[in-house]
């Protein structure tokens, strides 16, 4: 019986280091994956604030244009 525990001792190290290594490595991954998302979302804010940017002097200039036509 003590040689079956001399083999897996080794075996459970190695076994922890693969495990270690791979919830490291899929937290990181993770990680990377939500810092896109992230910046997605602010492009996408971004986009839309300029969109009613754009749409506030579009607007803003049917008014001015309202205005001269009424007083021509």
């Amino acid at each position: 019986m003590p040689s079956n525990l001399g083999d897996f001792v080794p075996f459970a190290g190695m076994l922890m280091v693969v495990i270690i290594v791979g919830i490291v490595f899929f937290a990181r991954t993770r990680e990377k994956e939500l810092q896109a998302h992230q910046a997605l979302r602010a492009q996408e804010m971004e986009h839309e604030r300029r969109l009613k940017e754009i749409e506030l002097e579009k607007a803003k200039v049917e008014l001015e244009k309202a205005k001269y036509q009424r007083q021509g």
